[in-house]
């Protein structure tokens, strides 16, 4: 019978070393893990800096998801965010609280998701920290740079600007509804290595809410682009559409409507809405997903109105005088995720 190596075996510095070594390596970080603190390359001389945490049970569950999908996952949400002021990446710092009977083939696995992450954003791991927990926690601050950019905050929507998003809307929240419910397959424990499901012939055709659940794929480029363009705001969009256009709303000062006509659902989205339905699931519609799902991290923005948004890019709606968020005019309840809310359970 094999026997099952844990973190506890490997010891703190063990554990270091053996993660670290799955990790790849950037010209902006000029020291990495090892030393008492790292070295990151500022060539802007202003850092743009975001942090996260994901805890078991509310963030993600590993009956649910790989480990590598935890570390694309983890990595990915904190990059959302640096895109979303116009950033691109240059660091990141890791914290892994861990119970000692955690497999280390585990913590492999997770290192090789956070690794192949930073590879596809073209950043790399700075450093970060361990320790013993019973509550298994994940903790990334990512660190971006501006190029000499204005950073595209929240406040700067004006009345008459367009409002357009990058990336897949919905997806993620159906990928969840079909877990909760029991539809989609869940991930195994004990083949921790074990690959997403591949995009053929032989999967579902909702397997791609799965994935993007499992690994959100973020528009990186897009938000260094939309700010090149001349974006006016933006935000990465985690707590649902209508609740983040919201934010942007409240900080500028403005109305923001989305018109649901303008709102194309992916074939995925509407395949796993019809795979909740046959399961008497109860699911919310295709649009309703898109609107208040959560966890997307795609990008929202507004342009100015004579600015065409980029051609990946998805008008929606329009910014106007006043205050608030309406869909085709009417006011709607937000929805979305709320930490602290009623919408706050495990994810």
């Amino acid at each position: 019978m094999a026997v099952c190596t844990t973190i506890g075996d490997l010891g703190e510095f063990g554990v270091i070393a053996r993660v670290t070594a799955r990790f790849p390596g950037s010209d902006d970080v000029i020291l990495g893990p090892g030393d008492d603190a790292a070295l990151v390359a500022a060539p802007d001389r202003r850092v743009v800096a975001t942090t996260d945490m994901l805890v078991e049970g509310r963030h993600f569950r590993r009956d649910w998801s790989s480990p590598c999908d935890i570390g694309h996952k983890a990595v990915a949400q904190n990059i959302a965010d640096l895109a979303a002021m116009g950033a691109r990446p240059t660091g990141l710092l890791i914290g892994l609280a861990a119970p000692a009977d955690l497999p280390a083939a585990w913590a492999d696995a997770f290192a090789e998701g956070v690794g192949a992450e930073c590879a596809a954003a073209g950043c790399a791991v700075a450093g970060g920290d361990t320790v013993r927990s019973d509550l298994l926690t994940i903790s990334v601050t990512a660190l971006g740079d501006l190029g000499g950019r204005a950073a595209v905050r929240r406040d700067g929507a004006r009345p008459g600007d367009t409002v357009a998003v990058c990336g897949p809307l919905g997806l993620s929240a159906a990928g969840y509804a079909l877990l909760a419910a029991g539809i989609a397959p869940g991930h195994t424990p004990e083949a921790p290595g074990a690959p997403a499901p591949r995009d053929d012939a032989r999967q579902p055709d909702w397997a791609l809410c799965l994935r993007e659940h499992r690994r959100p794929g973020p528009p990186y480029d897009e938000g260094p682009r939309a700010a090149r363009l001349g974006a006016t705001a933006m935000l990465d969009v985690s707590d649902g559409l209508l609740q983040d256009l919201g934010h942007i709303a409240h900080a500028s000062g403005v109305a923001i409507d989305v018109e649901t006509r303008l709102l194309r659902p992916h074939p995925a989205l509407s395949a796993a809405v019809r795979a909740l339905d046959e399961a008497g699931a109860r699911p919310r519609g295709p649009v309703d997903l898109m609107l208040a799902g959560g966890e997307d991290h795609a990008l929202a923005a507004t342009f100015p109105p004579d600015t065409e948004p980029p051609g990946t890019w998805v008008r929606i709606g329009r910014v106007a005088a006043g205050t608030g968020v309406t869909v085709d005019g009417r006011r709607s309840q937000a929805g979305g995720w709320d930490h602290f809310g009623a919408s706050g359970g495990a994810r």
